[in-house]
């Protein structure tokens, strides 16, 4: 494995303002070589373009997540353009308002298979580079067990749950193939939409219907996704970050729904 300012990182949908920019700036800053990925050319370049003037190395490859070819040619570009691969941030996401079971597709596609393939093709490249590390992005979306108030985005729900199973599913990689891939399930986060709802509410409205006090800041849920990338301790754990108290991660084996609604059977 290379040291940490020489590693190979791909961060899909770092074309955004958001998260994905701020994912990427902190791997270069920190010496990454950085691939951003995302299917919007403009926003990709605009991150590369950020990270050049602030001295950092960065190139962009458009690539679809949906589709697998996609997915595998990006592995492919970063492998041999650069001799290898370290890290992948399955970053890339898509949230629409899609309350009917047959709009669900288009999110499922992006979040999850998207992830899925990515985290394929990763595999393969970072057991050549003698190990690495993916880091998911899932939501707490993906925890809630119902909603006592209205909101949510149905499919983006279901694609985030199955990106929280399928990073406990791979742990086992970090012992057969020094690949450790841990997740990152956040809260609100002050980017364009969800920072001008917030500011639209008064707090007491927050209160009323179930929006957090506080919002994060890209630039920690950057530092989240480096920590995870990171730390050699972790694999396959859940990092869960509820806006409003500290991160922490869910234990391992954890059944889930500890406190439970008396029923008779």
């Amino acid at each position: 494995m290379p040291t940490v300012e020489d590693r190979v990182v791909i961060v899909t949908g770092g074309g955004g303002k958001g998260c994905g920019r701020a994912i990427a700036a902190r791997f270069a800053a920190a010496g990454a070589i950085v691939v951003v990925s995302d299917i919007d050319d403009a926003g990709g370049r605009e991150t590369v373009a950020a990270i050049e003037r602030a001295r950092g190395r960065a190139t962009y490859h458009r690539a679809d997540v949906r589709s697998r070819d996609d997915a595998r040619e990006l592995v492919a570009f970063a492998e041999s353009t650069f001799g290898g691969l370290h890290v992948v941030v399955n970053n890339a996401s898509s949230i629409k308002d899609e309350p009917d079971i047959e709009n669900w597709i288009d999110v499922l596609e992006t979040d999850l298979l998207g992830a899925m393939h990515m985290s394929r093709w990763a595999i393969d490249a970072m057991r050549r580079s003698g190990g690495g590390a993916i880091v998911n992005i899932a939501s707490i979306s993906a925890l809630w067990h119902g909603r006592r108030t209205p909101g949510g985005f149905a499919g983006y729900d279901v694609a985030k749950a199955g990106v929280v199973r399928m990073t406990t599913r791979l742990a086992p990689l970090a012992e057969t193939d020094r690949i450790r891939v841990n997740c990152l399930a956040p809260g609100w986060i002050a980017t364009d939409g969800p920072r001008q709802y917030w500011e639209s509410l008064t707090p007491g409205q927050r209160a009323e219907r179930g929006v957090p006090a506080r919002l994060l800041r890209p630039d920690q849920i950057a530092a989240a996704v480096e920590r995870l990338a990171n730390d050699p301790t972790l694999a396959g754990r859940v990092l869960v970050w509820w806006s409003d108290d500290a991160p922490g991660l869910i234990p391992w084996a954890d059944r889930g729904y500890r406190d439970l609604d008396g029923i008779v059977l």
